[in-house]
């Protein structure tokens, strides 16, 4: 698909009218580059660059109604632009992170049920219950409500 690093070149030409009234014919050449902070790990997840933030975080904020500004409050580490351009990106190319998205969701789908069924995982979680409820049961004999811990 081709996730890593993206350069947008724009070039702009235009005449303007001069203040005086006397057609000036200004070409301009606007070349903006933006590189999109977005890179594939060996696992196939895209990650913002420089972080552990994978593009799925970033775009189910966004789907949820957040702001990028918002969205830099949960992941301080990225900058304003990193996340900009994310959106971008995601907006300019929705059908195949739409594809991506629904493929990690159906692999984690997979792995939780795998995990689930594995005898030696719910021994685990039965271990972790039991210690839990016995933290939560002495914490009511002390009277303070809180576990111990």
């Amino acid at each position: 698909m081709g996730y890593d690093s993206t350069a947008i070149v724009t070039t702009l030409s235009s005449a303007q009218r001069h203040p005086s009234g006397i057609i000036n014919s200004i070409m301009v050449a606007l070349e903006e580059t933006i590189s999109v902070p977005l890179t594939v790990t060996e696992q196939g997840t895209i990650r913002i660059k420089g972080s552990r933030v994978s593009l799925d975080s970033i775009i189910h904020h966004f789907k949820l109604g957040a702001t990028a500004e918002q969205i830099i409050q949960s992941f301080p580490s990225l900058s304003l632009g990193d996340i900009y351009s994310s959106i971008a990106y995601y907006l300019t190319h929705r059908q195949e992170i739409e594809e991506y998205l629904h493929q990690q969701e159906i692999e984690a789908d997979a792995l939780q049920e795998q995990l689930e069924s594995n005898p030696e995982y719910q021994a685990e979680i039965a271990e972790l219950r039991s210690r839990i409820m016995g933290q939560w049961a002495a914490a009511r004999e002390n009277g303070d409500g809180k576990p111990i811990g």
